[in-house]
């Protein structure tokens, strides 16, 4: 099984990474704001993550990191 590992105190919110998920395994944190004031990416369907790390190539700030 894939798993998603996300650097949430880089993550800038962008939104990239949520859009480029196949699987919607990736979902913009409303309820938590980083050490840089934004609001970060989180997976919130880990269970449905194929490991294809289209994520990880979208992310603009290379916090994203996904284990096959």
């Amino acid at each position: 099984m894939a798993s998603v590992k996300i650097q949430e105190d880089v993550c800038k919110g962008c939104g990239l990474c949520v859009d480029a998920c196949p699987r919607g395994v990736l979902a913009i944190d409303k309820n938590k704001i980083n050490k840089r004031g934004y609001n970060p990416v989180a997976a919130k369907q880990p269970e449905q993550c194929i490991g294809c790390a289209m994520c990880a190539q979208m992310c603009p700030d290379v916090c994203i990191e996904v284990e096959r």
